[in-house]
């Protein structure tokens, strides 16, 4: 498997029944010769193909708990949305303690993270709206991200330049652990706990090329059983110790849901959209200067935001529910005990030192002018298609058929209905040739008994 992605497809399992071609939103699937290809170029790992698929041909590539044994000291990373895997009785601490009984020696809120790129960019705002760089869009999910860079190069600019979460955390994590133990960074193992495979294609190959502080990704889906059995077994020392540790606040565990991030940011015009489809909507508004209302933009490749990642347990619909409780449970701690809660965290945000670059998987030739000669072809070729987007061809669409036909990956009969027309053809001539040939005959004849 390439470490540019982590979906997989699993060719024994694949049937060809084209649910997948139709749920990319990069197009980045065909159906050819009875199985389902991936474009490496165009494929994001927002994993729509995982969830779309019956036959669970599609997959992500994850670490596992094993390579723990790796390092000498290891850490792990939960995200906000790890928390709403759970119902009661559990609290916060109780998951991260049970968290860490599985095998870590540490374990820190991707949460703190999350609420130091929130105080980053409030800041932020005021620089982005004297550039006239408005709407912001948020760059924490990296589907996101990769979508814009390949659709939509130039929304670039409007990225919030910073680290994601999980990578700030990661960073305060190592730093704090290299003083406290004493160890080399290269013995110490950082793994996050991950709704989604987007987030381990992040670190093994980071969007703009920048370096990751995280060693490893487990799936939900592995460590769940897993911290649910040590749940049931808790020890109240381990509890109470996270309860004295500094926790995030209420705006950072908001994070693991859709509209977390933008209401942190304590701003009026602001705009959450989640599912991948709809942000490629959105997209589209803001490109053609839709939305200059709009300060913000929250986008989240999931429904319901990181609660409704391929990865997860539970129902995206009970997760929304439980976090809202992990919430309302932050609020609290934050009211009884103001003083020991993240405000005890300073971390500067750096601006990324430049900015991704674009994805031309989409270019027809790094020519322009041949590239608006194969659009104009593309287009000749799409009008004359049927315009069902019926998918029998393999490709999502008519208009998908026609760029491979240009690209020279397909034929016009690969249509059923350019082949059935094809086919109509061939018989009506053959028939044609046969009469002519009868009328030959017959006048052949008539000049032999003359």
């Amino acid at each position: 498997m390439s470490k540019l992605h982590s979906v997989q497809l699993n060719e024994e399992k694949c049937v060809g029944c084209t649910n997948c071609i139709k749920r990319c939103p990069t197009q980045a699937i065909r159906v050819r010769d009875g199985k389902a290809r991936i474009d490496e170029l165009r494929c994001i790992d927002c994993g729509e193909c995982i969830k779309a698929c019956p036959h669970h041909a599609k997959s992500a590539v994850m670490d596992h708990l094993e390579e723990l044994s790796k390092y000498r000291y290891t850490i792990a990373l939960a995200a906000p949305s790890l928390y709403a895997q759970f119902g009661t009785p559990a609290t916060r601490c109780m998951v991260l303690a049970a968290l860490r009984n599985i095998g870590f020696d540490d374990v820190y809120e991707v949460a703190l993270g999350a609420e130091i790129v929130t105080q980053g960019t409030r800041e932020y705002m005021d620089i982005a709206r004297n550039d006239k760089r408005l709407p912001l869009i948020s760059s924490a999910c990296p589907a996101v991200v990769r979508v814009i860079q390949e659709k939509y190069p130039g929304l670039i600019e409007n990225l919030v330049p910073f680290d994601a979460p999980m990578e700030v955390s990661a960073a305060i994590a190592r730093k704090e652990t290299i003083e406290k133990t004493k160890f080399k960074s290269s013995e110490i193992g950082i793994f996050f706990i991950s709704p989604c495979p987007a987030k381990r294609t992040a670190v093994t190959n980071p969007i703009g090329g920048r370096h990751s502080e995280i060693d490893g990704v487990i799936s939900f889906a592995e460590a769940y059983p897993q911290i649910l059995a040590t749940l049931e077994n808790m020890n109240a020392d381990d509890i109470c110790e996270f309860e004295k540790r500094i926790v995030a606040d209420s705006y950072g565990v908001r994070w693991g849901g859709s509209g977390g991030e933008a209401v942190g940011l304590q701003i009026e015009k602001y705009l959450a959209v989640d599912g991948i489809l709809n942000v490629v909507g959105i997209l589209e508004e803001i490109e053609n200067e839709r939305l200059r209302d709009i300060d913000f933009i929250e986008a989240n490749s999931c429904m319901g935001g990181c609660i409704g990642g391929p990865l997860t347990v539970a129902n995206r619909y009970s997760a929304k529910s439980r976090l809202n409780r992990y919430v309302r449970e932050a609020e609290a701690y934050e009211q009884m005990h103001p003083d020991a809660v993240f405000k005890a965290i300073t971390c500067d945000m750096n601006v990324w030192d430049h900015l991704p670059e674009p994805n031309r998987a989409l270019q027809l030739d790094p020519n322009i002018l041949k590239a608006l000669e194969k659009y104009e072809q593309m287009e000749k070729i799409a009008h004359d298609l049927p315009g069902l987007d019926c998918g029998a061809c393999g490709a999502p669409d008519c208009s998908a058929l026609a760029e491979d036909i240009v690209r020279g990956f397909a034929t016009e009969t690969d249509c059923i209905f350019k082949l059935k027309e094809r086919i109509r053809n061939v018989v009506a001539q053959m028939s044609d040739l046969e009469i002519e040939l009868n009328r030959h005959s017959k006048g052949g004849g008539n000049h032999e008994q003359t």
